[in-house]
């Protein structure tokens, strides 16, 4: 199975941007989408062969997450089921026989870091709490932004983001905690090398010098490691300031 992951930073604006080109071309079984900034009865996709997910925030234009779906799943559930994270439409989770798919926009904790508390303690362990308890019935494979770079190796300019919203050693320490209960970063577990990221800013031409972070994963249940074929980051593919990642799986 090829899954694909992109932030699109608003679905409407990707659409005009080539999206269309790169989704019929990757020819995903499942794409995920953060940050879609509408509700389904503002956009009309046009996507045959696949069933549309959708979770949108209560704000308009804000957050939002869907997916595409080639095969229909067992069951789809949207949010955490706590009430206090499920307005901003982060979590959709999609069953399948021999898994679970959960695509996550993870809070941004701002730049004044106004969100970091309820991020270090509400989010990031409610968030990994519930992917938890799915894998206690089968593996579970998440994907999206997470909005973290979690190792220096992660970004280009480490010593100087050491207390900006993505690398806090807060944010860091839930990614820590991600791994250290039994799931792997993908990308990193295939790819050692440096220079690889997800997300550039629009300021200072920072894409074009590749001066950006990858905050954007997939993971998967260590019981997948072995299925894991390869993972890459379409970093060529522009839309968004984000760019897609994806994993092919044998599962």
């Amino acid at each position: 199975m090829k899954l694909v992951s992109w932030n699109v930073n608003g679905i409407r604006a990707c659409l005009k941007k080539d999206f269309m080109a790169f989704f019929e071309n990757i020819d995903a079984d499942l794409f995920c989408i953060q940050e879609t900034k509408a509700h389904s009865s503002q956009v009309e996709i046009n996507t045959p062969g696949y069933t549309q997910f959708w979770n949108s925030a209560e704000k308009k234009g804000y957050s939002g997450t869907l997916i595409f779906a080639k095969n229909k799943p067992i069951n789809s559930i949207n949010g955490l089921g706590i009430e206090k994270h499920d307005t901003e439409g982060r979590v959709i989770t999609l069953e399948y026989e021999n898994f679970y798919l959960v695509t996550v926009y993870t809070p941004n904790s701002k730049r004044d870091l106004s969100r970091l508390d309820y991020r270090e303690n509400e989010w990031d362990i409610d968030f990994l709490n519930y992917v938890k308890q799915l894998e206690e019935l089968k593996p579970v494979v998440f994907c999206g932004d997470l909005n973290v770079a979690h190792k220096e190796i992660d970004l280009k300019n480490p010593k100087s983001n050491e207390r900006n919203a993505g690398f806090t050693k807060e944010e860091r320490k839930g990614f820590d905690n991600i791994v250290s209960r039994g799931f792997i970063d993908t990308f990193r577990n295939l790819n050692k090398e440096g220079d690889n990221y997800t997300w550039w800013s629009y300021m200072g031409g920072a894409r074009s010098r590749n001066v950006g972070w990858r905050i954007d994963y997939f993971c998967i249940s260590n019981s997948l490691e072995e299925k894991l074929i390869s993972a890459d980051i379409h970093d060529d593919i522009l839309g968004s300031d984000h760019c897609p990642v994806s994993i092919d799986i044998n599962i």
